[in-house]
């Protein structure tokens, strides 16, 4: 039986992610010497809360942030500014820490935080501030590019956990279970990505997101490369984990249909800000801000019949 990330002992009424004052920029080089001119702004001041089991859908064309906005989460992008918070507890150098970890981040390697970091899984017990990548894990947009060619997916799937010291037996029983679960078979541990279809290389990143037993799935663009049956089947994927895992997932995604169909809430992104916010009914049908009426309006007319 697969091990639910639910079990952990949390606070249900602590929002699983709170985002303030979040900014992202990037450095505009130019001259011979290739020095700073100036620096772009790709995501302004960013403020946004993520409920326990909620999806949480950040909307917007190309180009606006989205992804640069989770990237940063997860510290493939560098913050300029702003604080990040898991469960309560601040993030810090990529841990979760309270007030009082952090001070002693560099020295300390002893500290529980009220269960954050105390769960096991085969061996695996952590004494440390947890890392991010403990409570959150990322899908990204292109199956293809996300799977590396040269490993078995046996060798892919069991990485995270043989990285954290668990027994690689360990990790492959746990692997065979999630593959199981994303309806793909236990042979397929034996394969390579590219004996896989789109939609299946999609189940196997969805599938080593599991492997930890993360609280949060940040989901960008998960659905964009897949045609559209096996984006249906994708979606009823992710649903069926976040009510079967308790998981909150942060769902990055331009295709408005996709969303009205996944969402409980939405964040409307435009050149890096924050625009319009609220519940996805309310969102979707009565928007406030001229920028989401013309994202809606946008939508080809069949497709907005569905959406409506």
């Amino acid at each position: 039986m697969v091990d639910k990330a639910s079990e952990m002992p949390l606070n249900a009424e602590v929002p699983a992610m709170e985002v303030s004052g979040l900014t992202v920029k990037f450095p505009v080089r130019g001259g011979v010497l290739g020095k700073v001119q100036r620096y772009f702004t790709a995501v302004d001041d960013v403020s946004f809360t993520l409920p326990q089991g909620k999806i949480l859908s950040v909307v917007g064309e190309s180009g606006c942030g989205k992804s640069t906005l989770v990237k940063s989460l997860v510290g493939l992008v560098p913050m300029a500014s702003g604080t990040f918070k898991l469960f309560g507890e601040t993030v810090c150098r990529g841990k979760v820490a309270g007030p009082a970890a952090l001070q002693k981040l560099e020295g300390s390697a002893t500290r529980k935080l009220d269960g954050l970091a105390s769960q096991k899984l085969g061996g695996l017990a952590s004494q440390k501030p947890c890392r991010v990548s403990d409570l959150v894990q990322m899908i990204f947009q292109d199956p293809f590019s996300s799977l590396n060619p040269r490993q078995t997916v046996a060798e892919i799937l069991t990485a995270p956990l043989v990285a954290r010291g668990v027994k690689f037996d360990v990790a492959e029983t746990r692997a065979k279970e999630l593959l199981e679960r994303v309806s793909l078979p236990a042979a397929s541990l034996q394969k390579f990505p590219h004996e896989f279809s789109g939609g299946q290389r999609q189940r196997l990143c969805i599938a080593r997101s599991l492997m930890v037993r993360p609280r949060i799935l940040l989901c960008d663009e998960v659905t964009s490369a897949l045609d559209v049956s096996v984006q249906a089947q994708i979606l009823h994927l992710l649903d069926d984990l976040r009510n079967e895992f308790g998981l909150s997932i942060l769902f990055i995604s331009h295709d408005m249909q996709v969303v009205r169909a996944l969402s409980d809430e939405v964040l409307v992104m435009y050149f890096g800000h924050v625009v319009e916010r609220g519940h996805a009914d309310e969102v979707l049908t009565n928007p406030q801000h001229e920028y989401t009426q013309k994202l809606l309006a946008s939508v080809p007319t069949i497709r907005r019949k569905i959406c409506q």
